[in-house]
This record gives C-alpha cells, structure tokens and sequence, in this order.
C-alpha cells in the first residue's frame, strides 16, 4: 500500500478588516488545490473571525500568540504563506521589521527562511494615499513578497469585498510552490 504524498502546509496570516470572516473562502479555495491550511490571525483579528468554524474547516487551532518554551508546535513548518486580508497596518509593520505579534513575527521571519508569501492587502483609498503603504508594497516587493491586484475602495463606504479575490493567493503562489497531486 502506498502512502500518500505529503499535501503542502499553507499559513493563512488573517488581519482585522471587515471582510476577515469570509477566510473560509481561501481555506475551501486551498482544500480544492490540495493544500492543508493553519490560521494565524493578529490579536485584533481574532475579533473578526467565526474561530470555531475556522478550526473546524482546517482541523488546526487558529494561532495568535507565541507558544511558551517546550510547548509542542501546533502547525508543521510552512511551505508557502498567504496574508489575506491585509491590513494598512499589518503592511507597513510587516515591511519596517516590526515583529510585535505572531503573525509579523512569522511574516519577517518568512523572508530570511525563503517562504513564498502572497499578500491580499486590503485597505481604503485613504489609507493607501498615504506615503508609507506605497513605500511599504515596495520594500515587500523587493523581498519578493508576491502582492494581489485589489484596488483600494472609497474610505467608510465598507466596499469592495464584493471584488477581493481570495483564491488570488493561491495563483500567485502557484508558481513558487506546486502542490502534488
């Protein structure tokens, strides 16, 4: 009998935004191209997640604080990761080297350990003006870091989610890293 070959290990990074509870979206995307899936939410993101649903369609704990020392790891080491959604803030933390959470600590982490990572960023157009997210997006570029196409929707108009591709993540990554089928 022979045994399956491994499925590729996808951390998917959830940020606070409004649109974070669809996630599921990106796991189910993920299941069909044969990837098996852990969240990491940030501490605000938790908040914005239905977490048991989340658990249940993984079969992973969702993951938002360091373990202590000697603790077991509950997530195998990533083969690729996607940050979907992103935030304004996430991006420009993540970018400056900022590690004050799990998620960023695994994000700045990611780089020098060669992770493919795809970043969704979502964000209004408000935020996006302002100087340091279009220095933020390229200095990820510049680390290699793949970054969806969504565009920036009007500011208090809770808009555009109607138009984040959630399964972008995974095309963008379809090149660094080939699931086997």
């Amino acid at each position: 009998m022979s045994e399956l070959p491994k499925k590729p290990f996808l951390y998917v990074i959830v940020c606070a935004s409004g649109i974070a509870g669809d996630v599921g979206k990106l796991i189910t995307a993920a299941h069909d191209r044969r990837w098996d899936v852990g969240v990491i939410a940030t501490p605000q993101g938790l908040g914005f997640i239905d977490a048991e649903a989340v658990e249940t369609q993984t079969g992973y704990p969702i993951r938002s604080a360091w373990r202590s020392p000697g603790d077991p790891r509950p997530l195998p080491p990533p083969d690729a990761i996607a940050v979907a959604p992103a935030t304004f803030n996430t991006i420009n933390k993540w970018a400056a080297g900022i590690s004050d959470t799990l998620a960023l600590g695994t994000l700045c982490e990611a780089y020098g350990l060669g992770v493919p990572t795809a970043v969704l960023p979502y964000v209004n157009a408000a935020m996006a003006a302002h100087p340091a997210y279009s220095r933020s997006l390229e200095q990820l570029r510049e680390m290699g870091v793949l970054i969806g196409s969504y565009r920036p929707h009007p500011p208090k108009a809770e808009g555009g989610a109607d138009q984040f591709r959630w399964e972008e993540a995974l095309d963008l990554l379809a090149p660094a890293i080939s699931p086997q089928h």
